[in-house]
């Protein structure tokens, strides 16, 4: 039990003193870095899979 109790210590120490934190306008620029990153990566995806219906669609199927 008194490890476990020295380990909560410990990361408690660690993450008030030892941890830097980012500021709110890095965490804000950060955050909207990965909503744009997301809806590119999407967006190709989308463009991929409508690709690949429409070739199945009109090669495909149609034989």
């Amino acid at each position: 039990m008194q490890r476990i109790i020295e380990y909560i210590k410990e990361s408690y120490n660690e993450l008030v003193n030892k941890v830097t934190w980012p500021t709110w306008a890095k965490l804000s620029q950060s955050t909207v870095l990965v909503l744009v990153a997301s809806l590119l990566i999407s967006l190709i995806i989308l463009v991929m899979d409508l690709a690949s219906k429409n070739l199945l669609y009109n090669t495909v199927y149609n034989l």
